[in-house]
């Protein structure tokens, strides 16, 4: 075919898609319908996931995976948009890679809301004023997110999905390099970008912020001061880039959680995770191999073990909850039968969660 008949056949293609697009988000409303006279969810993490792992499997190219998904991912977002107005709290202000995150996983068409700590974060989705929160849980190089883990204990909210982000750090600033005295970011990202701060600024002062994009705010107005924050944010607050890429490893990579007010539903066929917070009180330091007993009801019974960590409860000295992620959901059997035997020992087992396992 030539040039125009070739546009030809793309311009009658676009057509069909768009007639497509909307007798899918007209059957979406319905069910969008269907579901509040019901009381169901909008949002359903694990249908989402069985939709986008199908249509990856049915895909024969040339188009990637992550290309289908990422379509894939603003048809859902407009489909809930349709259903029920979302209104999704992430860690602010805008252009945070929580933003990022959060965008990642709802899309363009929901109502995103910036919070300025975790704890807000929280606090706004218990009380309904959110629907659903995305903050990080952990990232590659620094590990966890100590005041998400803790805020866990007290919180009835549920992990409903998860979220990888690549992250990529910049430094910004109004100033040049050799003027920077003061460098401000979240604790997190300076700490992924220690050497090559030391490096580069060696005799600046490294100051904590509420956030990447807060960082950008104060650093901007702030003569010798520059920002360790996202490229995004440098181009939303109007701040140059003095340098590109300064994370100390290349594959830099965050976890995020979504939280909501109901669990999510399985997706089966070893395709999910679940959260616990475990205390083992007065055995943890009195009984050799009480670790070990807390893993032994999971272990005996197939479920395997994808992470722990431990982290003082803040009670009294010595005493620690752990944070375990195990593989599968928790209402399956042999979670259920691990998690009776682990009450009979453990003063608390308290589920976090079940989610879809990453793609």
């Amino acid at each position: 075919m030539d040039l125009e008949a070739i546009r030809t056949k793309i311009d009658q293609l676009d057509r069909e898609l768009v007639e497509v697009l909307n007798q899918r988000l007209t059957l979406a409303a319905e069910i969008g319908r269907l579901k509040r006279s019901q009381g169901g969810q909008i949002y359903v993490a694990e249908r989402e996931e069985a939709v986008l792992r199908k249509v990856s499997a049915q895909n024969a190219g040339p188009i990637k995976n992550e290309a289908l998904r990422a379509i894939y991912r603003e048809i859902m977002s407009a489909a809930i948009a349709l259903e029920k107005p979302l209104l999704i709290a992430y860690l602010g202000p805008e252009a945070t890679n929580t933003h990022q995150a959060a965008m990642k996983k709802f899309g363009a068409s929901v109502d995103y809301h910036a919070m300025a700590t975790i704890g807000d974060i929280f606090t706004a989705v218990e009380k309904g004023e959110a629907d659903y929160a995305v903050i990080p849980i952990e990232n590659s190089t620094e590990g966890s997110v100590r005041d998400a883990l803790d805020l866990f204990i007290e919180s009835d909210l549920k992990i409903v999905a998860q979220i990888y982000l690549e992250i990529t750090h910049a430094l910004i600033s109004n100033s040049p390099l050799e003027a920077i005295e003061r460098v401000y970011s979240k604790d997190q990202a300076l700490a992924q970008c220690r050497n090559w701060l030391q490096r580069h600024v060696p005799h600046a002062q490294l100051v904590d912020a509420p956030s990447t994009s807060r960082a950008v705010q104060i650093a901007k107005d702030e003569p010798g001061a520059a920002a360790v924050a996202s490229e995004l944010a440098a181009t939303t607050h109007g701040v140059p880039i003095l340098a590109k890429n300064i994370q100390d490893k290349a594959d830099n990579t965050t976890r995020f959680f979504v939280l909501g007010r109901k669990p999510s539903g399985p997706v089966g066929a070893g395709k999910d995770l679940t959260s616990f917070a475990i205390s083992l009180g007065d055995q943890a330091s009195s009984h050799a191999g009480a670790l070990l007993k807390m893993l032994m009801p999971f272990a005996e019974r197939g479920v395997n073990l994808s992470k722990i960590e431990s982290r003082p409860s803040k009670k009294r000295p010595w005493d620690y909850y752990f944070f375990i992620d195990v593989t599968g959901h928790y209402d399956d059997p042999p979670m259920k039968e691990a998690l009776a035997e682990l009450q009979k020992f453990c003063p608390l087992v308290k589920w976090l969660g079940s989610y879809p396992a990453a793609s």
